[in-house]
Order: structure tokens, then sequence, then C-alpha cells
């Protein structure tokens, strides 16, 4: 793939689509991942944490992962593909902030995710470019998205 300058708009529009890529690299969600995400935020609800009382209480037989942990072990799913890959000429790059977040289902302990991604919106002005990326994480085997994500950067 060739290099693509982050104010050349044609070539960026070009990778604006309908289609979601190629799946990542899968991330499994284990009860240290819960129990240290939950230790960092404080939220300790029994859902995520206590493992002896989900198995007899919760809908889901088991604890779940935090929806929030979810969306921040997104950059450890490795895209196997990146159309922004080959962006060049900007100084740097940033986020700059959300359109879109859902949490469409839980995720169980022990479960392994990946994700996959679009770019939805392409917008080229006189100091930055801004993207924007829906991402969507699924646990591995299900059709259902358990988020659904669009984060906003900018290169500058």
């Amino acid at each position: 793939m060739s290099e693509i300058n982050y104010k050349d708009e044609a070539a960026l529009q070009a990778l604006v689509s309908e289609e979601f890529g190629d799946w990542s690299s899968t991330v499994k969600v284990d009860q240290a991942m819960i129990n240290t995400f939950a230790d960092l935020t404080g939220d300790n609800m029994w859902l995520h944490v206590d493992e002896a009382r989900c198995a007899k209480e919760s809908p889901f037989g088991s604890t779940i992962a935090h929806g929030f942990l979810v969306l921040s072990i997104l950059p450890k799913m490795e895209s196997k593909e990146n159309p922004l890959a080959n962006v060049t000429g900007f100084g740097h790059m940033m986020n700059y902030g959300s359109d879109k977040l859902r949490f469409l289902g839980a995720v169980p302990v022990n479960s392994e995710l990946h994700s996959r991604s679009r770019i939805k919106e392409v917008e080229v002005a006189a100091h930055k470019t801004k993207i924007v990326m829906e991402q969507q994480v699924h646990v591995v085997g299900s059709d259902k998205p358990a988020l659904i994500y669009e984060l906003m950067f900018v290169y500058m």
C-alpha cells in the first residue's frame, strides 16, 4: 500500500467504507485482569469480582468484564490490516473524542475477544485532519458485538 499524506483528502476519502476490516488478534479477559481493573477504578461491583456469588446469582453464571475494561483493551487487539498505517506527513496525532459508545452484551470471564474496524468519516481542514473510526468488539464466536465505539482522532 502506498503512502498517503494526511492532507490528501481524496486518498483518505477512498478509505471510508461501509465494510469492516478483518478481525484483530484475540485477547483473553481473565479474572485477574477483571480484578486489576476493579482495583484501579474502584468499581468492585459483585458482578465483576465475586465469583462465588456470581455462580449462584448472576444471570451469566460467572463474573463479567467491566464495559470500560473492554473499551480500554481495544489497543491490545492488534489489527492485521490497518488502513491508516501508511498515513504520513503529520507532526502528531491525538485522540479527539467519541461520538458513540454502546455496551451491547456481557463479556463473561475467560472470554476471548477480537475487534474489527472501518473508517467512517474523514474531514480535512486547514490545521488538522479528523478521522472517525468505528470499532466493534465481539466475544469470539458471537455474531453480536459486545461493544461498538466510534473513535475520533486528529492528525496535526
